[in-house]
């Protein structure tokens, strides 16, 4: 299907979130939207997909104007939407979630189970249309709504950093699905900060900045001119510096932890002040359960852990936020921060106990404003201080949450702490938090990204099947002897070798 926009403006108050922007994607192309956080990629594309109305402009589907009025009303005209974090509803089970929709429950539930089974294998997603979705992790959430508004018969997809939090295997073969979606004329728009999967994906690329269309390119790609568009000038990664680690502050001493899907048993792990653990591996192999237990979220069932010389297994949360513990999850606006509030009221939230007397009962909203003020300054939040966290993009949706972090921390544990972002934000935040590490802060992150891991990671732990399969040392390491780890396997004679 082909879909063209013609000059679409969305104005949100004073910020003019997409400006004149007009583009055409033909009928079977891949067709990739780059930009980074807040240059109004996802206003765009919630413009087409019927979530926001247009200000003016319009939009023609085969050459025809449509009026998209609703999401369900762009469904009925073949566009869905995979939003960044997904769209469904973590009470039901996945098969109910499947169904919802245009035509969802119309369907016998034998029959949908039967479609959603076959769209998994498909796909090599493991999901068990039986379980609820709100023991999912992130990527599996995108995977379930891929496969849905697939069942639903999009004819345009849009995919908003749909790779976020999905293995390598998984993401190889969704690519392939979709260069069989394009084969069969379909029409999707990738909507990435990743510029190596717009490299190897998209026949063509446009870039946003500030709202505005800056330019396009067609295949092959070239990442550097797309980098000097989004940002006006090449982003260089800085070298990271090492520095000296404290003492032991948190010990994991043979413990044993378990979830309704997963057990992990004999666990045992010791991270020094200062020190960065990256944690690697397929998702739901353990890395959230481990990161849970390590911040006082999830209680262990044997052993200890140990924090600062205190053993805090089987305390009351305050105490692990007492001892410098804290804990940032992957799902920003369902466990981070409070949908309805605005920046300023997070702060509020957060900091009042810290910063006022026991016994003040009235809060002081000028010192809150102006600390909050300060705090989109510092970490180059592109919101006010009225703004509501979910009217920020995804990008300043995880600075605001960084902005939250006490200044003084001995111990940060991070879900995917750079998802969904642009270069110049993962280097940014990354430049934060390892300023956090040079003061002794010890870090311990998961991503699904392993460029990521390698770059900022002391040490390695691989995760597979519930265990602890590995802890590595960084630079004795190398991606392709991560690879077979993280897939459960040794690898060769020649590639440990290497690192000898």
């Amino acid at each position: 299907m082909k879909v063209t926009l013609s000059h679409i403006h969305k104005r949100f108050g004073a910020v003019h979130a997409n400006n004149d922007i007009s583009i055409n994607v033909e009928g079977g192309t891949i067709f990739g939207l780059l930009g980074e956080n807040g240059a109004g990629k996802s206003t765009l594309m919630k413009v087409l997909s019927g979530f926001f109305a247009a200000d003016s402009g319009e939009i023609k589907l085969n050459d025809q104007v449509v009026s998209l009025s609703s999401p369900a009303d762009a469904l009925e005209k073949g566009i869905g939407m995979l939003h960044q974090d997904p769209l469904d509803v973590p009470p039901m089970r996945l098969l109910e979630n499947f169904m919802m929709g245009v035509r969802g429950f119309l369907q016998p539930r034998r029959t949908a189970e039967s479609s959603f089974r076959e769209l998994c294998q498909a796909f090599d997603f493991d999901l068990d249309p039986h379980a609820f979705v709100h023991d999912l992790s992130v990527g599996e959430r995108q995977q379930l709504e891929i496969v849905r508004l697939l069942w639903l018969g999009v004819e345009t997809l849009i995919l908003d950093e749909p790779t976020t939090g999905i293995s390598a295997p998984q993401k190889e073969k969704l690519f392939a699905t979709l260069h069989q979606l394009a084969a069969d004329g379909k029409s999707i728009i990738f909507v990435s900060h990743k510029l190596e999967d717009v490299e190897v994906l998209c026949s063509e690329v446009a870039v946003l900045r500030q709202g505005v269309l800056v330019g396009q390119q067609n295949a092959p790609i070239d990442p550097a001119g797309l980098v000097k568009m989004m940002f006006v000038q090449e982003v260089n990664l800085e070298e990271r510096l090492n520095v000296d680690l404290g003492s032991t502050f948190l010990q994991v001493q043979d413990a044993t932890m378990s979830d309704l899907r997963l057990k992990m048993e004999g666990v045992t792990l010791d991270v020094k002040a200062g020190e960065v653990i990256g944690l690697a591996g397929l998702e739901g192999s353990g890395q959230q359960l481990l990161m849970q237990a390590c911040a006082g979220l999830h209680r262990i069932d044997k052993g200890a852990i140990v924090v600062g010389g205190q053993t805090l297994s089987g305390r009351p949360y305050q105490e692990w936020l007492n001892a410098g513990v804290a804990f940032m999850p992957a799902d920003r606006m369902a466990e981070g921060l409070v949908p309805g509030l605005s920046i300023a009221e997070h702060h509020v939230l957060t900091r009042y106990r810290r910063d006022q007397e026991q016994d003040k009962k009235t809060i002081d909203w000028p010192l809150f404003r102006k600390h909050s003020q300060e705090k989109i300054t510092e970490f180059n939040i592109k919101g006010f201080v009225d703004s509501t966290v979910e009217s920020l993009s995804g990008g300043n949706q995880q600075r605001a949450l960084l902005s939250l972090l006490p200044k003084k921390l001995r111990l940060l544990i991070m879900e995917h702490p750079t998802r969904g972002l642009d270069i110049e934000s993962v280097l940014y935040i990354w430049g934060k938090l390892l300023k956090r590490r040079q003061d002794g802060t010890a870090i311990i992150f998961s991503s699904a990204d392993l460029d990521e891991v390698f770059q900022y990671s002391d040490r390695i732990v691989v995760c597979f099947g519930g265990q602890i399969t590995a802890v590595l040392n960084t630079s004795e390491t190398s991606v392709e002897q991560l690879g077979y780890l993280i897939a459960g396997k040794q690898p060769p004679a020649d590639l440990r070798e290497e690192n000898v």
